[in-house]
């Protein structure tokens, strides 16, 4: 039997870059002795988040949260790799913390779009999961009216005001073809839109890999967090290519019986899994199938 590994597996450029923010940050408080937090988990790994709560780091579930660690002991907070909105940065300098920014910069790119298009008159369309953190984010950037759009199916059910204009972007983890699927309905229906594909190359590459991957093996395994937009979205890819396909955060979840016929196993893992989880998989299924 064949084990073969995407190519584009486990940690993107922003989590890398966030993560190892952290881990700077912690090596720079055992000479300072100040207390470090991250404003929600630094990425949706909880292996990794684990790791940074036995190093002292405190994930703060929000600004009210801030604040009780503000009247205590000031120190520094990390933005996670989604980023947040503009509020949020002001309000924890405003209490006194150091805020180190390790907003992706392909999510920080969609914040000055958001921005500077909403200041020139525009309404703004995020093609994104509502609720997720990033979204949110953006969301917190724009001055003027935002629509969240979550699928192909609430683009043919959005109206907006005759001659409204419409800048779109999407979270960066998105399925690139609904965004496409979205961008088309749009264009039908006539609307005032200028769109600005936000959908991260290092995603599309990923996502269109593991289509490919999935599609000529017989086993497809997906590996993330239960939290991770990007690592449900490979799942769903997969999915409608390989019927037997398994979701698992960490070996552990690994609980699968293969037949002799099968002969190639995909591996793919999303952009918030750390390498020592892929490694772990990749050989315990080339000694153990």
């Amino acid at each position: 039997m064949e084990v073969i590994l995407a190519e584009h597996a486990g940690f993107c450029f922003g989590v890398r870059r966030a993560v190892d923010t952290v881990y700077e940050q912690i090596a720079d408080r055992e000479r300072e002795g100040k207390p470090i937090c991250t404003f929600g988990p630094i990425i949706h790994n909880e292996e990794v988040v684990k790791d940074l709560e036995n190093r002292g780091v405190r994930a703060l579930s929000g600004i009210e949260e801030a604040r009780e660690v503000a009247s205590d002991r000031r120190g520094t907070v990390i933005i996670r790799s989604h980023g947040v909105e503009r509020a949020v940065c002001e309000e924890l300098r405003k209490l006194g913390f150091q805020v180190v920014d390790a907003t992706c910069p392909f999510v920080k790119r969609i914040h000055n779009i958001v921005e500077k298009e909403s200041e020139a008159g525009k309404s703004i369309v995020i093609v994104g999961n509502a609720g997720h953190p990033e979204v949110e984010g953006i969301r917190g950037w724009s001055g003027a009216r935002t629509y969240i759009i979550e699928s192909p199916e609430t683009a043919e059910n959005f109206t907006c005001k005759e001659g409204e204009a419409l800048c779109v972007v999407s979270q960066t983890t998105f399925n690139y073809k609904k965004f496409q699927d979205v961008v088309e309905i749009f264009e039908k229906k006539g609307y005032n839109a200028s769109v600005v594909n936000t959908v991260c190359n290092a995603t599309e590459v990923r996502q269109a890999e593991a289509r490919e991957l999935a599609a000529r093996v017989d086993v497809m395994i997906v590996i993330g967090g239960n939290h991770s937009s990007n690592t449900r979205k490979l799942y769903e890819i997969c999915k409608q290519e390989c019927e037997r396909t398994y979701y698992i955060q960490t070996l552990e979840d690994l609980h699968m019986t293969l037949p002799k016929s099968v002969r190639l196993v995909g591996i793919t893992a999303g952009a918030s899994t750390p390498n020592n989880i892929i490694e772990e998989v990749q050989n315990y299924v080339r000694i153990n199938f």
